[in-house]
């Protein structure tokens, strides 16, 4: 059982993500990769965050780029934090993923970062200090 579930849409978005795991390894922090899109396959996505919510995550961080559906998506399945990280893929750069993922509708909130290479890192730092509220060891590294 993982603390963090990191989803991409894309296996593509790895590299742009890769700080993100980085920092949470950094921490200690135990964390499961998921690759899928809730464009193309909105079942299987939807099964997987179902899945990691029942197995015990506490935060889940998504990257997406472009329309960002992702965080959202998994935001109104379940029931724990989700950190939405947009990522520069498209022709806008990145704009279009951040405002589809601040833009959420009441009662689906998203929190976001910012677009960049601060994002990765700066989405794994808020699911740390969430994980802190619970865990006395993480608080410690922090």
């Amino acid at each position: 059982m993982a603390d963090v579930y990191v989803f991409m849409g894309s296996e593509s978005d790895r590299e742009y993500m890769k700080p993100c795991m980085e920092t949470l390894e950094r921490y200690g922090v135990s964390y499961e990769v998921v690759v899928s899109s809730a464009h193309r396959d909105p079942d299987g996505t939807r099964e997987k965050a179902m899945k990691a919510a029942e197995e015990g995550c506490k935060v889940i961080i998504a990257g997406a780029g472009y329309a960002a559906h992702l965080p959202g998506f998994i935001a109104s399945i379940v029931k724990i934090p989700v950190i939405g990280v947009p990522i520069p893929s498209s022709p806008l750069l990145g704009m279009d993923a951040l405002f589809s993922i601040i833009q959420m509708p009441g009662g689906v909130p998203v929190l976001s970062v910012g677009v960049g290479k601060g994002g990765p890192k700066n989405a794994a730092m808020a699911a740390i200090r969430i994980l802190a509220l619970m865990n006395e060891k993480i608080k410690e590294r922090i």
